[in-house]
């Protein structure tokens, strides 16, 4: 292995990337503008929901009921309406998500010590957000019915209200949320879209870098010289790894400063961990870039071996306990999932080795399996 051969190619193949633009932007620009997009675009909070009430009793009591829902965060009061016909359309155009129905004598039937039927509409055609809508509609429904209920024992009984709502809910649930106190979707989602970006774009530089040579004929000079196998793709993948450790850098740096992200960890953990999992999605182009020998194919085919894997396996949507068995397996298989669980650890548990060692010792075998393949599969005599 000879070092000055390594830098001189390493050298060529960054001043490749230099010198063609769209090399350049795909190294330098993409990443940080598909963190932009991500991190802007994708959230998983379920909050300011469009809500309109049609109120038919108009009493004090179906006022306060109404009140409840106007005044949550988790709601957004787009109008009260008289009659839910009126609200039909509204619905089907998206311009509601949820409408609270309160029935004529609503007032009356509860004074009266009755119960009464509130119909509640949702918009079920995005099942996550129906599901979550409807947990607020009981939350908020289940707080009034204790208030009413502490009310009216109270005036029958002359006991304390306070004491009632003890009496009422003798077991109390105190919910306290560790590591992402707020419940931010952009803390979770930041530091996995890290993971995501830099499974898109190592493995396409590697491969298009590679296959580039090969459609333009260059890849014979090499086959002519004295370069050995592992002389070349070293110095050919060393501009893409150090390229990616960079975009690493600035997309920490964005979920930190733009998206406000914590970072509880150890800095040094997470960069070796981050080179490791960048020599992961190196070797993924690399071997894409043996098996095929046009541009588009190696895009087409990275594409197909990085984007799917990233989004749907890696637990940044769907947690991987959520996925079904032959879906977890296959994420088992994938890298995505042991960087992404390195990555929350660093920035939301504050977590290091001592956590995280099985994951990263799984990165480090995926990096010298995937380096010993592509140093397996590329030859310097091809077949044909």
């Amino acid at each position: 292995m000879n070092l000055q051969r390594i830098r001189v190619v390493a050298y060529k193949e960054w001043r490749e990337i230099v010198r063609d633009r769209l090399f350049f932007v795909l190294a330098f620009v993409v990443p940080s503008l598909l963190m932009l997009l991500f991190g802007f675009g994708l959230s998983l909070d379920v909050e300011h929901i469009p809500l309109a009430i049609v109120d038919y009793d108009q009493s004090v009591m179906s006022r306060d009921y109404a009140h409840k829902f106007s005044d949550s965060r988790y709601f957004s009061l787009y109008r009260y309406a008289s009659r839910q016909q009126e609200l039909e359309q509204l619905l089907i155009d998206n311009t509601l998500r949820a409408v609270i129905i309160i029935p004529p004598q609503f007032g009356a039937r509860l004074q009266a010590g009755k119960s009464t039927d509130v119909q509640t509409w949702i918009d079920g055609t995005f099942p996550f957000r129906a599901l979550t809508t409807k947990g607020y509609v009981t939350a908020i429904n289940a707080a009034v019915n204790l208030d009413h209920l502490a009310a009216y024992f109270s005036a029958q009984s002359g006991l304390p209200e306070g004491r009632l709502r003890e009496l009422l809910q003798p077991v109390k649930l105190e919910t306290r949320y560790l590591y992402n106190q707020e419940v931010k979707s952009i803390w979770s989602l930041a530091p996995k879209l890290i993971m995501v970006i830099l499974m898109l774009s190592p493995p396409f530089l590697t491969a298009l870098g590679v296959v580039r040579e090969k459609e333009s004929g260059a890849i014979y000079n090499v086959y002519a010289s004295t370069l050995t196998r592992g002389e070349y793709l070293l110095g050919k993948l060393l501009p893409y790894v150090a390229i990616s450790m960079l975009n690493a850098a600035v997309l920490t740096a964005m979920a930190l400063l733009l998206f406000g992200a914590p970072f509880k960890g150890d800095p040094l953990f997470f960069t070796f961990a981050t080179m490791l999992y960048v020599i992961c999605t190196t070797g993924i182009g690399l071997l894409v870039s043996v098996v095929v020998d046009t541009q588009v194919a190696a895009m087409v085919g990275t594409a197909i071996v990085t984007v799917v894997p990233a989004v749907l396996y890696s637990g940044m949507i769907i947690p991987i306990p959520s996925l079904s068995a032959i879906a977890a397996v296959i994420a088992h298989l994938l890298p995505g999932m042991y960087y992404a669980e390195i990555a929350t650890g660093s920035f939301l548990k504050g977590v290091g080795v001592a956590a995280l060692w099985s994951d990263l010792l799984v990165l480090a075998l995926y990096a010298v399996a995937l380096f010993s393949a592509g140093f397996l599969a590329f030859h310097k005599r091809p077949a044909h």
